[in-house]
């Protein structure tokens, strides 16, 4: 009662209040309800944009990409072939089974998870049969998403790549990239800073070669290459001799 008593006597008391307020309730309710509906219309749609779309989209691309991702995985763990690999790039039949090729999945997939690994495995499969640019233009397309180790052998991927191109600078800048990633991940980034030490020494970057065995050593003194006394070796041969 309070309340009723209350809005009753504001409405009396101050009319002019009232009156704008209803005069803009009556010039803008048709923006306003038009702006409300277009927004509910499009959470709609994204819903089922989300789930009549997107997600039967992930689930067709992540059953395409199986047997592809199969081999490539065996592979990785063994040895890579011309065949395979092409088998994989463009698809084919391996042992009576269909494999979709990982091109074509990320031309029709490219857009879901499935589809962005697709381009990891291509730029990776590109590097095995020296098909470098195409390596290259795969490998930057990838997004790792925040997975540190993912994206640190991408880097060493590329790496490789503009190496084998002769392009220098390019190669030890991804190799340092590659090491800066996750500096808690003593594993691979003890990897990729010895792979960038020994690449720019290997191309006379000398500087940067002691930098990076330095940082090395200094950093991750329990990585291997350092307790075996590799590390120091090839910092000797720069003329670097540490206690």
């Amino acid at each position: 009662m309070a309340d009723k008593n209350t809005t009753a006597t504001t409405t009396v008391e101050h009319p002019e209040a009232y009156l704008k307020a209803k005069g803009f309730w009556d010039k803008y309710s048709k923006p306003i309800i038009y702006i409300g509906s277009a927004i509910i219309l499009l959470i709609g749609g994204w819903y089922g944009y989300q789930n009549f779309v997107v997600l039967p989209k992930e689930k067709k691309a992540s059953e395409l990409i199986f047997p592809a991702e199969a081999l490539f995985d065996k592979m990785a763990s063994s040895s890579f072939n011309k065949d395979s690999v092409n088998i994989v790039l463009n698809g084919g039949s391996l042992e009576g089974n269909k494999v979709t090729g990982i091109l074509s999945i990320i031309s029709n997939y490219g857009g879901t998870k499935s589809g962005n690994r697709a381009k990891y495995i291509a730029g990776a499969s590109y590097l095995q049969i020296n098909e470098y640019d195409k390596a290259i233009k795969y490998l930057k397309d990838f997004n790792a998403n925040g997975a540190s180790q993912v994206e640190s052998k991408a880097y060493i991927l590329l790496g490789h790549a503009y190496s084998e191109k002769k392009s220098t600078d390019e190669a030890l800048n991804y190799y340092k990239k590659a090491a800066n990633v996750n500096t808690k991940d003593e594993a691979i980034t003890g990897f990729a800073l010895f792979m960038a030490a020994s690449y720019a020494e290997q191309v006379g970057k000398s500087k940067d070669a002691i930098d990076l065995y330095k940082q090395l050593r200094e950093t991750y003194p329990a990585y291997q290459s350092v307790t075996s006394g590799e590390v120091d070796k090839h910092l000797a041969r720069l003329g670097v001799f540490l206690q």
